[in-house]
């Protein structure tokens, strides 16, 4: 098995590169560059696994790590914050905690909390 970057490994046949697990299924995207097209889910299980967990990144590392077209990028990212799984500030991009989630996950659904959350801030709601 040969491992190193994808730059080093866009030469050698498919088995050769670590962790290649021979099965039945096909290989859409083995060199970045392809054009492939696959569902909004899937782009977004990609960008959010390269947010790397506890720091935070840009829209332009996700970019350059997925090979994917900024517009792309910056549409998965929307519906991830969406989502209620990363936070987007300033230009960085982050992936929020379990709690956190949970947290505005109930602040967007249950409209009977006596609390707001507005940049980081814990307010009650006045009504």
């Amino acid at each position: 098995m040969q491992t190193g970057t994808l730059q080093d490994q866009k030469n050698l046949p498919v088995e050769q590169i670590a962790g290649y697990i021979p099965c039945r299924t096909k290989t859409l995207i083995l060199l970045r560059g392809e054009c492939i097209h696959v569902k909004q889910e899937d782009t977004d299980w990609l960008v959010y696994h390269l947010i790397p967990p506890g720091a935070s990144t840009t829209s332009r590392d996700l970019i350059q790590s997925s090979g994917l077209d900024p517009s792309v990028i910056e549409e998965s990212l929307a519906r991830l914050e969406r989502y209620c799984l990363i936070e987007q500030n300033g230009g960085k991009v982050r992936m929020l905690t379990f709690g956190e989630s949970l947290v505005r996950n109930q602040m967007v659904y249950d409209k009977d909390l006596p609390f707001t959350i507005e940049n980081g801030v814990i307010r009650e709601k006045r009504e």
